[in-house]
């Protein structure tokens, strides 16, 4: 899976849980400021990943991914361990 293929999931699962239009999410997009992510949401997010990619991922490093781009590049090295 390359990185626009995670990109287009990660925009999936957090238009989902967040109820952002998919079109409007951005790689520079921070979860709370700009998506308006609360920290139960937070949680929702590292779980909708985890489902959506097949992964399991450490929920405190998880929860201090603060951009859509991280949270990429964080689920692009889990993939890479599978």
């Amino acid at each position: 899976m390359n990185e626009a293929e995670i990109l287009e999931k990660v925009k999936e699962v957090v238009s989902e849980v967040l109820g952002v239009d998919k079109d409007k999410i951005g790689l520079e997009d921070r979860f709370v400021e700009d998506l308006g992510a609360e920290s139960v949401q937070s949680l929702e997010l590292v779980a909708a990943f985890e489902e959506k990619f097949g992964i399991e991922m450490d929920e405190e490093k998880a929860l201090e991914v603060k951009t859509v781009g991280k949270a990429v590049e964080f689920i692009k090295e889990y993939i890479a361990k599978k």
